[in-house]
């Protein structure tokens, strides 16, 4: 690390558990987001503040009006332009130092496989099922940690699924042929500091993940934004999942 370096990161030097090591492996990581939405733009913005090294950020959508509510990191000026070029934009200005790769595509189950292999860890900030099964198998097959959340109107959920510790995957909990409906913010709405706060704790379990602290792995934490509720709950691996067991 170079005298900008340390101080640019010097919250993080200090901090118990992070250190110039954990700095180090964080501005030598590679992460993979999966959207520019509300999740993602949250989890980007921490992740590039963090000085992680490489971020490659895939979303096939442009920026709208109707966005700017939740979607932090795009801008009334940029509405029309790509997300993926929008957030390379905010990002580079927040820390040059971080090479951004932006992919203006749908994550799909043709692209992600050479996507997620060449990642440390992945982000799906995605807004449907198919997608989000597409990511995780991607993951399984790839052996690396993936750090899920999903956001609807008051309610989210998040967890971080680790192939190859003998944990559960998405598909555990989530089945890939189980009749899930995807249900829209463009529908139902969304409380913005819903999808913020929960994107900013997916970078934060990325980066502990990446430092090699404990992470979600294992268990499914939701929350209920009107409520002001938290839970927590343990999440078993089945042995006979559809992508994740070796009896499949």
């Amino acid at each position: 690390m170079n005298d900008e370096q340390l101080q640019r990161y010097a919250r993080h030097v200090l901090l118990e558990g992070i250190g110039i090591e954990g700095q180090q492996r964080w501005l030598a990581s590679h992460a993979l987001v999966i959207g520019a939405g509300g999740l993602g733009s949250s989890a980007l913005l921490s992740l590039a503040a963090a000085g992680v090294g490489r971020i490659t950020v895939m979303d096939a959508d442009t920026v709208d009006l109707s966005n700017l509510q939740r979607q932090v990191i795009h801008t009334t000026a940029r509405v029309g332009q790509a997300k993926v070029e929008s957030a390379r934009c905010a990002l580079q200005a927040l820390n040059p130092g971080t090479d951004v790769v932006a992919v203006a595509q749908r994550a799909d189950p043709l692209n992600l496989p050479a996507r997620v292999a060449a990642a440390d860890v992945v982000l799906d900030c995605s807004d449907n099922y198919a997608t989000r099964q597409a990511v995780n198998a991607a993951c399984v097959t790839a052996g690396k940690p993936l750090v899920w959340a999903a956001g609807v109107s008051w309610h989210a959920q998040a967890s971080v699924w680790w192939p190859g510790r003998d944990g559960p995957c998405y598909a555990c909990l989530f089945p890939p042929q189980a009749p899930v409906q995807d249900t829209p913010c463009s529908t139902l709405g969304v409380f913005a500091p819903l999808v913020g706060l929960v994107g900013m704790l997916q970078a934060g379990e990325a980066l502990k993940g990446l430092a090699g602290l404990p992470t979600l792995a294992g268990r499914l934490w939701m929350w209920d934004a009107q409520q002001a509720q938290t839970d927590t709950v343990r999440v078993q691996r089945r042995h006979d999942c559809e992508v994740c067991s070796n009896e499949h």
